[in-house]
């Protein structure tokens, strides 16, 4: 079993940055390959970005290429996604989650766990 908990997530400006954490405990997370996806109200949970175990390989949505980046640190079981550049379509509750192997997917039913999730709001 992994437990993944979110943090990080807030309010901000257009413009402005956040980073998000994703602290994962029980198994070691090592080797998961990690991905962030966002949910919005009425729409459906979109990828956003992955990363394989190694941290050799990154996947980002083609709405956050450039603005948004994805690391993780094995030795303290931690994900991060650095946020630039926040739009207003950014705001959404934002998920971390973790597969066994692999290198990382888009996919969101590839994930064994997920966590409860962060609410990120951009205000214009």
């Amino acid at each position: 079993q992994v437990q993944l908990v979110e943090s990080g997530g807030g309010l901000v400006q257009a413009g402005g940055s956040l980073r998000l954490s994703c602290a994962a405990s029980g198994r070691t997370c090592s080797s998961y390959a990690m991905g962030w996806f966002r949910q919005a109200p009425g729409k459906e949970r979109e990828f956003v970005a992955a990363i394989s175990w190694s941290g050799g390989s990154t996947y980002y949505a083609d709405s956050v290429k450039g603005r948004f980046t994805i690391s993780r640190d094995n030795a303290k079981n931690t994900v991060y996604l650095q946020m630039n550049s926040l739009k207003p379509e950014d705001t959404a509750v934002y998920y971390c989650a973790a597969a066994l192997g692999g290198l990382g997917s888009r996919r969101t039913y590839e994930y064994d766990y997920w966590g409860q999730g962060t609410q990120v709001t951009v205000s214009s």
